[in-house]
């Protein structure tokens, strides 16, 4: 299947990465967003096949500014797992336009363009794309989605990340959150607009397209923005969109049965590789958020529960994706050995002789952690 799914890991009770591969892998899921560079994550998969999108922390941008470093950090985290790994986009940041750091917003571009040189250097530009990821609300307007405009304040930034990302052949990343909005005025939102159901939709008067969901109309409203500042020669993909299963009493809509909804219909139009009424024939690309709930995540409890899955591999709600968590036990079947004996420094093995490899180290003996 061409979904993707977000695997973040802001909890403490999560499986280990070795069976999260025999559950994505279970489910024939192919496309996995990081919010880091996890080595135990990355180890755990090479030579599934599945790709992987990987990401620099708001808190490292500031220091990609500097060549040096952005080249380390390419050769560290993304040089030795290739291709084993299919690392194929390097995200510089997460939604840095919705704070106030007005430091960051400045080094972003610099920190992306740092990490796309020494990509280049490697010899993996074309193989390796670098962006970033934004939230919705670097939109001034989205409505229409013809009128799509960002917001006056964003725009000395993002018309030079646009002309970067041309540039470079990189997506526009967006994440998108129609729950946002009905859970904001759940009086005027239509559910079924939101949650993909039937209805009469609504039609953008300048274009005279119809929408029929609120997230086509999301991703409409970015490339008509993008079209404002002169580009019409970037893709815009959905880094994120999701709906929780439970919330606060205070959010409306956060319930096992619409997120059923919304994933379940979600999953339908991206098998049937539909386009936006804008670009009908380009078929929407979509990271679903998330594969597990988070127990540690900050916020509302809806932060918390927008889990396709429970940390022991039970599905949250049924919306048809048939997968298997392996028990801890197999686990270590799926790993890969070599002639060599290594005292294994990562995740499961810590504290035991084993003969996994995590190329590119499988040359060098490990002591056992102090």
């Amino acid at each position: 299947m061409s979904i993707g799914i977000n695997y973040g890991q802001i909890a403490d009770n999560l499986p280990s990465p070795t069976r999260v591969s025999g559950l994505l892998r279970s489910m024939q899921i192919s496309k996995v967003k990081l919010y880091d560079a996890d080595q135990n994550v990355l180890s755990a998969f090479l030579d599934t096949g599945v790709e992987f999108v990987v990401g620099i922390g708001n808190e490292n941008v500031s220091a990609m500014v500097d060549p040096a470093a952005a080249q380390a950090w390419v050769q560290q985290h993304v040089r030795p797992y290739l291709p084993s790994a299919r690392i194929t986009c390097i995200t510089v940041g997460n939604e840095v336009f919705k704070g106030n750091d007005t430091a960051l917003k400045a080094n972003l571009l610099p920190a992306m363009q740092s990490v796309y040189n020494a990509v280049v250097a490697l010899g993996l530009q074309g193989q390796v794309n670098v962006t970033t990821a934004h939230s919705l609300d670097i939109m001034g307007s989205s409505y229409p989605p013809s009128a799509g405009a960002f917001r006056p304040d964003a725009v000395p930034y993002i018309q030079p990340l646009l002309n970067f990302l041309s540039m470079a052949g990189s997506p526009f990343l967006i994440n998108c959150y129609p729950y946002f909005a009905y859970k904001a005025d759940p009086g005027s939102v239509p559910l079924e607009y939101v949650l993909f159901q039937p209805n009469a939709g609504v039609t953008d008067p300048n274009t005279k397209l119809n929408y029929d969901n609120m997230l086509y109309a999301q991703i409409d409203s970015v490339y008509a923005a993008m079209q404002a500042l002169g580009h019409t020669d970037v893709d815009v993909k959905i880094s994120e969109t999701g709906w929780p299963s439970r919330g606060d009493p205070d959010e409306a809509g956060a319930t096992p049965e619409y997120a059923g909804i919304y994933i379940g219909n979600l999953l339908r139009r991206i098998e049937m590789k539909q386009g936006t009424p804008l670009r009908p024939s380009s078929p929407i690309d979509v990271y679903v958020f998330a594969l597990f709930n988070e127990n540690l995540k900050p916020g509302p409890a809806s932060e918390r529960n927008y889990g396709l899955f429970y940390p022991d591999g039970t599905p949250v709600y049924d919306v048809g994706l048939r997968g298997y968590l392996p028990p801890m036990d197999e686990s270590k079947s799926a790993r890969k050995f070599c002639r060599e004996s290594v005292k294994c420094p990562f995740y499961e093995c810590a504290n035991e002789t084993s003969e996994i490899v995590h190329p590119p180290f499988a040359s060098l003996i490990y002591k056992r952690p102090d």
